[in-house]
């Protein structure tokens, strides 16, 4: 039932409701691991300071606080919370939902209409909450999982703000397992190494840690207590084999990505398992395998790169377990295929040159002249159209005339860059060719 203030404190005490409901915070200081948005100086806190919130689209993992945050909101700017989720609804609830919302706003009364999922609206469906937004009938707070980028309409990405929600950490899952026994009123039946393997076990939700933690409240008999072992036997997850944060996650990656540099699938998949296994983020890895395609194989292979994006991809569409294995194949690719860090070195040099001297202008005969000051000023003058040129090739200077022609990127006679490095060549004798032919007219 929708209400004006969000969350009463009284639902906590319902017969039969799940802890994770009966948890849920009051007051926006009771929010865990979003300290960005809700605490001092935070985004939402500003906007709430300032009296007005404007539409928001909130991203991030589920059980992060996305709902929670949204209903608080309501009740800290005293707007009317009209909850919905975009799985069960149409266009024809949406009508219904503005209509009453515009007689609420004739009444004095703001509504706040938020969407649960709202990726799940089709584009035409995204459409409908633009004349809306715009003339002020509800103010939008939309919750997505999905990267807005991708699974939101442009236009009303235009009209909303993207507040990003956080993973919980390690240490808000157990400040939470630490209220959550406030309100049981009775310790978790859990040694201290099987606490911290809980916390993991969540992998940043809190809905999940507190459903995790009323199962083995439930399990528990009088004066047990439960080992990692024993808590794993209990809820039947997997617990984690090294700390995501810490060490063993560096380790780790650090293993995969050298063993794809030295080219040796069989090592790079048992890391990558090990660290699938582990319940790492497979979309971390996807990430990092997309970086080694460029940092480690780059023009050598230039498929390297379409197949990590491709794999990355097709877990996205998969998602676990059936996508790990194009992750797998991404790996196998990236260590048999040949290897070249040359545009990684040419990048940190180019990046470093830039950095010295980025006050220097191109030369003005490679600069457009649009107006006629330009042109009396040199713009453009003498610039060699390439297409005219023999061989489509000019050999004019294109660096800042203070620091001369620079040459960063030097490919590797492996791999496709074996190719890219004879073109290079051909192209500089080229280039010397007309540079003595200029000097000779001259």
């Amino acid at each position: 039932m929708a209400n004006l203030f969000g969350i009463d404190p009284a639902d906590r005490s319902k017969p039969g409701q799940p802890l994770a409901d009966r948890m849920r915070p009051a007051h926006l200081g009771e929010v865990v691991g979003q300290d960005h948005l809700v605490g001092d100086g935070g985004a939402l806190s500003r906007l709430i300071d300032a009296g007005s919130l404007g539409s928001l689209i909130f991203w991030g993992p589920p059980g992060t606080g996305k709902t929670t945050v949204a209903r608080l909101l309501a009740g800290a700017t005293t707007l009317y919370f009209e909850p919905l989720s975009a799985i069960f609804s149409g266009v024809a609830d949406l009508k219904k939902i503005f209509e009453a919302a515009r007689i609420r706003r004739g009444e004095g009364q703001s509504t706040l209409l938020f969407v649960d999922e709202i990726h799940r609206f089709n584009r035409s469906q995204q459409d409908a909450f633009l004349p809306v937004m715009e003339d002020g009938t509800v103010t939008l707070v939309g919750a997505t999982t999905e990267n807005p980028s991708f699974a939101l309409n442009a236009a009303l990405l235009s009209r909303a703000r993207v507040l990003t929600f956080r993973a919980l950490g390690e240490q808000d899952i157990l400040d939470l397992l630490a209220r959550a026994e406030t309100v049981q009123a009775k310790a978790l039946p859990l040694d201290e190494a099987a606490r911290v393997a809980l916390a993991r076990m969540a992998d940043g939700d809190g809905r999940a840690a507190l459903t995790l933690a009323e199962e083995i409240w439930r399990a528990a008999r009088v004066g047990e207590v439960f080992d990692t072992a024993g808590l794993v036997e209990i809820v039947q997850r997997r617990a984690p084999i090294y700390d995501k944060s810490e060490d063993g996650h560096y380790n780790l990656i650090s293993a995969l990505h050298k063993s794809i540099r030295g080219s040796d699938p069989d090592a790079a998949l048992y890391w990558l398992a090990r660290m699938l296994d582990a319940g790492e983020n497979p979309l971390f890895l996807a990430r990092r395998l997309v970086r080694m395609a460029s940092e480690d194989i780059g023009l050598a292979d230039p498929q390297a790169l379409l197949i990590a994006q491709a794999g990355k991809e097709s877990f996205e569409f998969l998602g676990s377990p059936e996508g790990e294995l194009a992750l797998a194949q991404v790996a196998v690719y990236l260590a048999t295929a040949p290897k070249s860090n040359a545009v990684y070195v040419a990048w940190k040099q180019a990046l470093a040159k830039a950095r010295s001297s980025g006050s220097l202008m191109p030369p003005k005969t490679i600069l457009n002249a649009p107006t006629k000051l330009m042109k009396q000023e040199g713009y453009g003058a003498d610039y060699a159209y390439d297409h005219d040129a023999p061989d489509a090739f000019s050999g004019q200077n294109y660096f800042p005339e203070q620091i001369g022609r620079q040459s960063f990127y030097e490919p590797v006679e492996r791999g496709f860059e074996r190719e890219i490095k004879k073109r290079l060549d051909y192209w500089s004798r080229l280039r010397a060719e007309r540079q003595k032919s200029g000097r000779e007219k001259s």
